[in-house]
Parts: structure tokens; sequence; C-alpha cells
């Protein structure tokens, strides 16, 4: 059996304050459903850590009405360390996070009416999608765009993410990174020029190449219905020399520190990403636990050193105060779980 890839799992965000983020998140973005929340140590992450284990305070959380989650993290044994430099579009790496919308005016409403810093007003995608972008208190860059597949309800008018933005240094190279390993084999666009719709973004008058990647495949697994469809938006500065977001600090401080992909089958990944000539740089086992849930997860990079994570979900809590806890080992791999079960994490919401 190959590998299945639900979706996007989830966004990992260094932050200075883990329960600000978590709070911020939620009331802004409806991410109100955390799935584990757990002090520790982490001992696995050596290669992006400065060779030292490091402690820190992490919590996960999802909105239930589609798209992936928040990976929220904080250092708490060292200060995490901003970048060097505002990071501008172009700069290599995780750049900014794409939030799906049901409803773009009433999304734009909400954040205006939240006082989040507007970077732009509602605009259009040179391929059809209306769009705007938003900076968070930490100096995150978000796009919100509308999206029409989604899971169950929400409080607002915002999903989860459902892509990134990510700086390259080639986008022919990096395309055939995601297609080959990511499943990314759908070309949405792909033009060089200025694009008007990102002036609102630092940097965003650069000329680049720009290029937008789906699956023509809907996506299957535990989750699939869940995550559902996602975004590779590679950007390539042609008038510009780019620097590297994360150079010289570790995986973990401040900013986008992963995107992540939940899976099935590690080993046949593993597998197929050393054929590729990106093998495992951290692979945690398969006995890995996190708070309250477990599985097994690892990282490659991407051709320009970007972090990849991925894990292979074994069990997750549906309702804490009762002991419910899903295990994943024993069911079909490329079966999603039924609705209900997910949507019974709401009871799990954070209500501020």
């Amino acid at each position: 059996m190959t590998y299945i890839i639900s979706g996007i799992q989830q966004v990992g965000i260094g932050v200075s304050n883990v329960h600000e983020g978590f709070k911020w998140y939620r009331q802004n973005f409806g991410m109100d459903v955390p799935i584990f929340e757990e002090a520790a140590e982490a001992k696995l992450m050596l290669p992006y850590t400065g060779g030292m284990p490091h402690k820190r305070h992490a919590i996960l959380a999802i909105n239930l009405k589609g798209g992936g989650g928040f990976e929220i993290w904080q250092y708490t044994s060292r200060t995490p360390q901003p970048c060097a430099f505002k990071p501008v579009m172009g700069d290599i790496g995780l750049f900014c996070a794409k939030i799906k919308s049901d409803d773009i005016h009433a999304s734009y409403a909400h954040l205006k009416n939240k006082n989040a810093k507007l970077l732009s007003e509602i605009s259009t995608t040179p391929y059809g999608k209306k769009h705007f972008f938003v900076e968070d208190p930490f100096g995150n860059n978000f796009e919100i765009i509308e999206d029409d597949v989604w899971f169950g309800n929400g409080n607002l008018s915002t999903g989860g993410p459902v892509g990134m933005m990510i700086g390259v240094s080639n986008a022919s190279r990096s395309m055939e990174f995601y297609k080959n390993i990511l499943g990314y084999d759908k070309v949405v666009y792909d033009k060089e020029e200025t694009f008007t719709d990102l002036k609102g973004l630092p940097g965003g008058e650069v000329k680049a190449r720009r290029v937008v990647l789906t699956h023509s495949k809907p996506r299957v697994g535990p989750f699939s219905k869940l995550f559902g469809n996602s975004f590779i938006e590679l950007i390539e500065a042609k008038n510009y020399q780019p620097r590297r977001i994360f150079e010289n600090r570790f995986w973990g401080d401040l900013g986008f520190i992963h995107l992540c992909f939940d899976i099935k089958n590690m080993q046949a990944l593993k597998e197929t990403c050393e054929k590729n000539g990106h093998p495992f740089t951290v692979d945690g086992g398969s006995g890995f636990e996190m708070g309250e849930a477990a599985g097994h997860f690892t990282y490659i990079e991407d051709p320009d050193g970007t972090l990849i994570e991925f894990v292979e979900t074994k069990k997750i809590p549906i309702l804490k105060k009762f002991g419910w806890y899903l295990d994943l080992k024993k069911r079909a791999p490329e079966k999603p779980l039924a609705d209900w079960m997910l949507k019974a994490l709401k009871f799990n919401r954070v209500k501020d």
C-alpha cells in the first residue's frame, strides 16, 4: 500500500505567549476547539534546536467548519527569537498562511471590528477568488480567501488553514517536490509579473513568479472531510535578493515553524521521500505522545530547507471529560471518519 495524505493537519506557529496566541486565533479566526495542550520537553527536534532539548508549551486548535489546525508553540526554557529583519514576499520560507472563508465580506467586517491589522481591501486573485490580507499581533501574515468546501459549524465565517504561501529560490524545482511527494499535481496559476492583488503584503510589489498548486483528486483518509482541499502558493522573487526567514534561528522561534500533513503509512512515505532526495531529517518514532493525542511524526525539508512535518495519527481525544479517545490504528486508512465522530469535538469548544 502506498501512503495516504488526508490533507494539511496544521500550521505550526511559534509565539511568545501560547495562551495569548490561542485566544487571538479563536476570537479572530474561530480556532476554538483544542485537541491537546501540553507543557513538556521537546527532545526529538535536536537538528533544529541547536542540538539541545528545550521545554515548550503547545496547544493544537482546530475550527470545526473545516480546514487544518494551528499548533501554537511557545518555548519556555529560552526566549523565542524573532526574525532579525521584517520578512517580505519572496523571502525563503513559510510567509503567509491561507485561511478559508465562506463569506469574505463578513470575515473582513469581523476582523475590522476586532481592530485587527488589515493589510489590504478585498480584491480578486488572477484565478478568480476573492481575498484579503491581515497581520496577527505577532507579525504573521494571513490570507483570508473564499472557499466552497466545508465540514461543520463554527462561530465565525472563517475556517482553518487551507494552504500556505511559500518563498522559494526556484519555483520549477519546488513544483516537482510538492507534486511528487505531497500530491500537488494541478497547476491553478503560473505567471511572472508584479501582482496588484498582493500589494498589501510586505514586499508585495516585488516582481515574482507566482505558482498556485492544488491536488487534482480529492484527499482521502480519516480526516480528509474535515481538512478539505488545500493549496500551495510558490513565490520566486525576480527583482529582489531573498533572505531566509529562519536563518540562524531555531525551529519553534517566532513565526511559521512548519507545515504539517496528516498521513497514513509512514514507511511508504519514507521510501518515496528518500527516492526523491528528501529523506526524513527527524523521526519521532511510532510511540510518540503529545498531551492526549498520540502518533508518529517525521520531518523533511523542501528544496530550500523549509520544514514539512508528517503526522500519522494514532489516537485523538473526542470527549475528554468522559474519557472517549478515538483509536485510529485498526481503522481502514483510506476511509473518512464518520462526521458525527469529529463533530462531537464541539463539546470541547472554548467559549469566550
